[in-house]
């Protein structure tokens, strides 16, 4: 089964939730609003993708941050930052296992979903 990290009113989420129903792929979808990830997640999740590509810049909450807090801008800061803001987290976040993935992409599910047989 793929635990979906996410927020339910994302257009991306929900596109990839529609994808795995078509794909019959067994799911769950944990909301960030309603069950924020802790910090040991959002670590486990920056260890397999890349706090880089994780840190989602696109965001109007990233957009709001301070400057001199996007100029100080490390590692640690951006865990702390993601942990505080899950909104900032690039979604969704998928994991199956040890495998996990920032963003959807139809590649790298069809991927995730090979990892399941």
């Amino acid at each position: 089964m793929i635990t979906v990290y996410g927020l339910k009113n994302c257009d991306t989420c929900r596109k990839a939730q529609t994808w795995l129903r078509s794909e019959k792929v067994a799911h769950q979808f944990v909301d960030f609003k309603t069950d924020a990830p802790a910090k040991a997640d959002v670590v486990r999740f920056a260890k397999a993708v890349g706090w880089e590509k994780l840190l989602n810049k696109a965001s109007t909450t990233w957009r709001a941050l301070s400057d001199d807090v996007k100029a100080d801008l490390n590692e640690a800061v951006a865990i702390a930052l993601m942990v505080e803001h899950p909104a900032l987290i690039k979604r969704p976040v998928f994991e199956n296992g040890a495998k996990i993935i920032s963003g959807f992409k139809e590649a790298e599910m069809k991927a995730l979903k090979a990892g399941l047989k």
